[in-house]
């Protein structure tokens, strides 16, 4: 941790000195640096509402820069990273030990920095009887041992999904127990018309759909999840919010990271340093995730955290 805030101490004094410069940032290459030019950056669908708000502020303090985000499946995004299609991605996970092959054959150091916390949530219609749900209980729904339930992913290729599957560890997922959508908004949608079934979105995007539409707090909610220590001599329940995120009671949180893959110093860092810096970190907390770099005792509590 003291070895990244060194690194981004540095690149805030680079962006300072950069942006003092009568002439506007100039790099030796003349029309790029770390706060010019063009950049494609992939993004996991699933966390597009903060990225594309934050590269909006971005592009606004920093008018010859232009970020192109472009959301994709966690699968896709890190398959054109692979073919060289972008260098920037931002994903819940890092490269595996065999992707990340490809780079260090290049002779490629990335520099990948976390930007904040984020979480998987499962939602469902508020006519539905359940309000909680067990570990087991969502393990049995993976593996479709629960009759008459779904889990409704926003893609086949989804973060979330492959997030699940890695948490309880399964060797492979019953395809009839769950139904892939076009993104996290039919998600939403689909969830808000129908009983019996649970979507599984990211939590960016369900505070993104209720600022943008209060009323859907009338059809849909997140549902208390629970979490199991070995210390506690009975299982809690908790709902998702920044809270319970910044403290680790909510157990499907996930990390949010930043990765650059530019072979130089291009507009990849400057972003990087953006996100990762006080203004970045201020958006993170704004939207209601968990940033990075700021103490946790400083976050305010939006809603109830948990139901015991």
């Amino acid at each position: 941790m003291r070895k990244y805030s060194v690194i981004l101490v540095m690149l805030g004094f680079c962006i300072g000195a950069l942006v003092s410069c009568k002439d506007g940032a100039k790099s030796n290459r003349g029309s790029e640096d770390i706060l010019t030019g063009k950049l494609p950056v992939l993004v996991d669908q699933t966390l597009l509402p903060i990225i594309k708000e934050s590269a909006d502020v971005f592009e606004s303090s920093y008018p010859n820069s232009s970020l192109e985000i472009m959301a994709r499946p966690e699968i896709k995004a890190v398959n054109a990273l692979l073919s060289d299609s972008a260098y920037v991605v931002v994903l819940t996970r890092k490269l595996n030990s065999q992707e990340d092959e490809y780079f260090k054959k290049r002779g490629i150091q990335p520099k990948i920095f976390q930007m904040a916390s984020d979480a998987v949530v499962l939602i469902n219609n508020r006519n539905s009887a359940d309000t909680i749900m067990s570990q087991k209980s969502v393990k049995s729904l993976l593996e479709g041992n629960l009759a008459g339930q779904r889990l409704i992913f926003d893609n086949a290729n989804s973060s979330t999904l492959r997030f699940l599957k890695d948490y309880y560890k399964l060797q492979k997922i019953d395809p009839k127990a769950i139904s892939a959508m076009k993104d996290n908004e039919e998600v939403i949608k689909y969830i808000s018309e129908n009983t019996n079934v649970v979507g599984v979105i990211g939590y960016n995007w369900y505070l993104k759909a209720v600022e943008k539409n209060s009323q859907l707090l009338d059809k849909i909610r997140t549902l208390s999840i629970e979490n199991v220590s070995e210390e506690a001599d009975k299982a809690h329940f908790y709902k998702p919010s920044q809270s319970t995120i910044a403290d680790g009671l909510y157990p499907f949180i996930r990390p949010v990271y930043i990765m650059n893959y530019q072979p130089n110093m291009g507009l990849g860092l400057g972003f990087s340093a953006f996100l990762t810096g006080d203004r970045g970190q201020r958006i993170v907390l704004k939207a209601g995730l968990v940033p990075a770099t700021m103490p946790g005792r400083e976050i305010i509590i939006r809603d109830e955290s948990y139901i015991k």
